[in-house]
């Protein structure tokens, strides 16, 4: 048996690649039951982030053509030229397994060390679970790669300092106002990681956070836990002359704020700097936006230079992280080949 990997992350895709192929947890079950009922794949997990899209598969032989199959299976119909497949990256064997072990560790994040991607790996696969689209091989995989999770974060440095997306944004913020107690938030969407932002933004001192979303009484409960106030979906511009900051992640399928809306905008506000931080995938906001005067707009991608230089400081646990990883992988190998399901997983390390 070997586990087979593909998929594409912030490494090597950028944001504009990565939205084509992002899953929304709503579309999660319906694409894993197409894939499988197009291939001869039996058991697979689908996970989807801001920063990578992949396909965990186990399989007794992954050759060139199952590769091939899934890559144009998973493209079909999610609006990507047929080229953008060949940015697909695939691992299989050992390779593939310490992949894993170190996406959930948080060693292959953008933010080296950060626990969000955790979080969302095991969500990912309890989908995968519930919808029986998984089995001993890859429960077993799966399991052993939360346990080296769990020890990288406790015998290991590795997560000191910031750690996340939210505290990478409210870093930039700082960057940007020098403080932020006299400074007004309005988060756009009240998911895990728009709640995540606005607390980190709370713990720094911001002075009110607003909060909207298509599903009012979502925004209400968000507004009540951060001691701010709701607002509704169609009336959140009436409060934008009076907000330093934006945090927008509404899972729209395109641009939810373009160019010209928000010049309409502009002329009602006073002239100060507004500070828009698009962490959604697909984007929320037309790039275009970041032209206009006393705009500052940055998505994802433009947390790296945050992320890299905590990479620098993380790195030299990097090592003990991975001797940790290799140790757990060793193990998971012997007890796969003892209940006869190794296969290409004993293969000696790469």
């Amino acid at each position: 048996m070997s586990l087979l990997v593909i998929g594409l992350s912030h490494h090597q895709a950028s944001v504009e690649l990565r939205e084509r192929f992002a899953v929304t947890d709503y579309q999660l079950p319906a694409v894993l039951t197409e894939i499988r009922q197009k291939t001869d794949v039996e058991e697979m997990v689908l996970l989807s982030t801001c920063n990578r899209v992949e396909i965990y598969v186990a399989h007794d032989r992954p050759d060139e053509n199952l590769i091939d199959s899934l890559k144009r299976h998973f493209a079909a119909n999610r609006q990507s030229q047929a080229e953008a497949t060949a940015e697909f990256y695939a691992l299989s064997g050992r390779s593939g397994i310490r992949h894993l072990f170190r996406v959930a560790s948080g060693l292959e994040s953008m933010i080296l060390g950060e626990t969000e991607i955790l979080g969302q790996l095991k969500q990912s696969y309890q989908v995968a679970l519930q919808h029986r689209h998984t089995g001993r091989r890859l429960n077993r995989i799966f399991q052993t790669a939360f346990r080296a999770a769990k020890q990288v974060r406790t015998k290991t440095d590795i997560q000191r300092g910031p750690c996340s997306v939210a505290a990478a944004a409210v870093e930039l913020a700082e960057r940007i106002f020098d403080n932020l107690q006299d400074h007004r938030v309005m988060v756009l969407g009240a998911g895990d990681t728009s709640e995540k932002t606005a607390r980190a933004l709370l713990s720094r001192g911001v002075k009110s956070i607003i909060v909207s979303n298509r599903t009012y009484t979502r925004a209400q409960e968000l507004a009540d836990e951060l001691q701010g106030r709701a607002v509704r979906f169609d009336d959140w511009a009436d409060e934008f002359s009076r907000i330093d900051m934006v945090v927008s992640s509404t899972a729209s399928p395109g641009y939810f704020l373009n160019r010209e809306r928000f010049v309409e905008l502009l002329a009602h506000r006073p002239s100060r700097p507004l500070l828009l931080i698009d962490i959604a995938v697909p984007r929320d906001i037309d790039p275009t936006v970041g032209y206009l005067e006393n705009i500052y707009l940055y998505n994802i991608d433009d947390l790296k230079a945050i992320a890299d230089y905590h990479r620098n400081r993380r790195k030299q646990e990097e090592t003990q992280c991975d001797a940790i990883i290799e140790s757990m992988i060793d193990k998971l190998l012997l007890d796969l080949s003892s209940r006869g399901g190794a296969g290409a997983d004993s293969s000696p390390r790469s």
